[in-house]
């Protein structure tokens, strides 16, 4: 009876930190979630190239709707400038699923893009999906390593 009893006190004891251990995996993705989506979210809407560019990985790629890919933060930093003197940009980005594994990071979000012609005044919005990768770097901080995104809108 005795060793019923240590037994069964031992199961609870387990099934207790068990219980406890993914509550703190999921606190922890939380945080990770909230500093790297968040942060970049910010940057974007900075409408900055240096600062959205600061927030990414040197060996980056976008692959944005309708162009080829660009791979590097040069080549990137290049597409943002010019994107940034066409348009005065606001996004609003949701994310839907975020995994982290060690230093990568893993998220599905849904976007709504309101951007200002900064010659024309005209309003173009667009809404869509998207996939974001983030890398931790040595210092801790969470950059893009690939951010991938599609219009919901039909192709012309």
């Amino acid at each position: 009876m005795k060793f019923k009893f240590l037994a069964l006190t031992a199961a609870v004891a387990v099934a207790g930190c068990s219980a406890h251990t993914p509550n703190k995996a999921q606190d922890d993705v939380k945080a990770v979630e909230k500093a790297a989506h968040d942060s970049y979210v910010t940057a974007i809407n900075s409408n900055s190239a240096d600062t959205l560019a600061a927030g990414l990985t040197d060996d980056v790629v976008y692959q944005s709707p309708g162009e080829p890919e660009l791979v590097g933060k040069a080549a990137v930093h290049a597409w943002l400038v010019n994107y940034f003197n066409t348009y005065n940009a606001h996004w609003e980005k949701t994310s839907i699923g975020f995994t982290v594994n060690g230093d990568w990071a893993f998220e599905r979000y849904v976007y709504k893009a309101t951007e200002t012609d900064r010659k024309t005044g005209a309003v173009i919005t667009d809404v869509g999906k998207g996939i974001n990768i983030f890398r931790r770097g040595a210092d801790g901080k969470w950059r893009v390593a690939i951010d991938g995104w599609n219009s919901d809108k039909a192709a012309h």
